[in-house]
């Protein structure tokens, strides 16, 4: 059974086991890769709240993307699945080290749940890293999208930890795609909790989601903001607390039984809108990263 998936919350937490993975049409290879749009900026060191205590947090790992991988390195990734062994087999050394990705026919959320315009994921045709950047093209042909999800291999399996990085999607961007980056258990039974931050579709604007097992509901926090731009975004999870920082600046914290004490791993899922605009035929929409961190909890 592999990683569940699906992202449309009210429904999440009462699914206790996931569908299997369905086989996609015959992949339609994706038109030239489109060149960046929006620069990185400038980043000297990952983007925190503060400069991390060396009481609660150590770097654990970083990315800043200074080694490439060409579009198509990102396969044979259906390897070890949910353990930090995993990796895909294209990519090179180093990067198999640090890297892995859902693999090829996986279906996406919009497909679990029988939306009428769904997605497989992709990841041999949708990510490469050029220029400083991971690059997440996701696109549509005429028929399924293909999707993507990417996951830091130092962050799979980690209980506590601080979770950093800075993105920006294109602005010529088509409508259609959205992205859920969450904290998810790693052995999928029971689901006891979810921390999505940050989720929503790129035609729009995104939010914290927060799921428990333990509390009726969800609690949310949404700072109004799009996703075209430079953003970072932060979570810090540990025993006491989960807190949320956008830029810097705190957008909300939750305490008490929303705070998972589980083994969760870091997914960058993006895949197709789960609401409003369907995803045209012959479209696509790219999310450029420029830094990614994880620090471990070393307590108070």
């Amino acid at each position: 059974m592999r990683w569940k998936i699906t992202c449309v919350m009210a429904a999440v937490l009462a699914v206790s086991a996931c569908s299997a993975p369905h086989s996609s049409s015959a992949v339609t290879k994706p038109a030239a890769v489109r060149a960046v749009t929006n620069p990185a900026p400038t980043l000297s060191a990952p983007s925190t709240s503060s400069a991390p205590s060396t009481s609660m947090w150590k770097l654990k790992w970083q990315a800043n993307f200074s080694e490439p991988a060409k579009l198509g390195s990102f396969s044979g990734c259906n390897n070890n699945d949910r353990t930090p062994e995993a990796y895909c087999s294209g990519l090179p050394a180093d990067l198999q080290s640090q890297w892995w990705a859902y693999p090829n026919s996986w279906p996406d959320s919009a497909t679990e749940v029988h939306k009428p315009l769904g997605g497989y994921y992709d990841p041999s045709q949708t990510v490469w890293i050029s220029g400083g950047q991971m690059h997440i093209r996701m696109f549509r042909t005429t028929g399924s999208i293909h999707s993507a999800a990417v996951l830091p291999k130092a962050a799979i399996g980690m209980v506590y930890g601080k979770y950093v990085e800075t993105f920006s999607v294109a602005s010529d961007s088509s409508p259609g795609y959205r992205s859920a980056h969450m904290l998810w258990p790693t052995n999928n039974t029971p689901l006891g909790a979810e921390v999505d931050f940050p989720e929503g579709e790129w035609d729009s604007t995104f939010c914290v989601h927060v799921h428990s097992r333990l509390v009726a509901g969800v609690r949310n926090f949404c700072p109004n903001i799009g996703w075209t731009g430079w953003l970072t975004t932060e979570i810090d999870w540990t025993p006491q607390s989960l807190k949320f920082y956008l830029d810097g600046k705190l957008v909300g914290s939750l305490t008490g039984k929303w705070v998972p004490n589980t083994p969760m791993s870091w997914v960058l899922q993006n895949e197709s809108a789960l609401y409003g605009v369907q995803a045209p035929e012959n479209s696509s929409a790219q999310l450029n990263i420029a830094s990614i961190a994880v620090y471990s909890y070393q307590g108070n």
